[in-house]
């Protein structure tokens, strides 16, 4: 089994940094499986909403979660995340997280797939293709 690579800046679209706390922790004194996929699905779900514009976005798909390493309590872990494609009302990312501590690979996740929704929870299309690095797509209107 081959380790995960280093993610490079242009992999790389969104990151963003969380700090290992006691209550993080499983009861091997290592980061809990369950919190740092809370984290994960929380940022992706930031992410889904600047890219598409629009506040309302579930996740409907998270791929095999392969755990190679993990954090222990004080550790910096860095998550990655970086759309791969855009389908018609959704929008498939790819994320990775490491240790900044110990600059292990902690997990890659291939395909995560969040879908866009209109006001009655139906599929809504985006009409995206690309990802932007701006903020430019959020329309006050659309997160309410």
């Amino acid at each position: 089994m081959t380790q995960p690579t280093e993610p490079t800046e242009s992999e790389i679209s969104f990151r963003t940094r969380k700090w290992v706390r006691p209550e993080d922790l499983n009861a091997n004194g290592t980061l809990f499986g369950g919190s740092l996929l809370k984290w994960i699905d929380e940022e992706a779900t930031i992410y889904t909403i600047f890219q598409l514009g629009n506040g309302r976005v579930v996740t409907k798909f998270i791929s095999e979660i392969n755990f190679v390493s993990s954090a222990r309590q004080g550790d910096l872990v860095e998550m990655g995340l970086r759309a791969t494609e855009f389908g018609r009302t959704s929008m498939t990312m790819r994320a990775q997280v490491r240790n900044m501590i110990t600059h292990a690979s902690i997990l890659t996740i291939e395909r995560i797939v969040f879908v866009s929704l209109d006001e009655y929870g139906r599929p809504l299309p985006h009409g995206f293709t690309d990802v932007t690095l701006g903020r430019d797509r959020i329309h006050p209107d659309l997160l309410h």
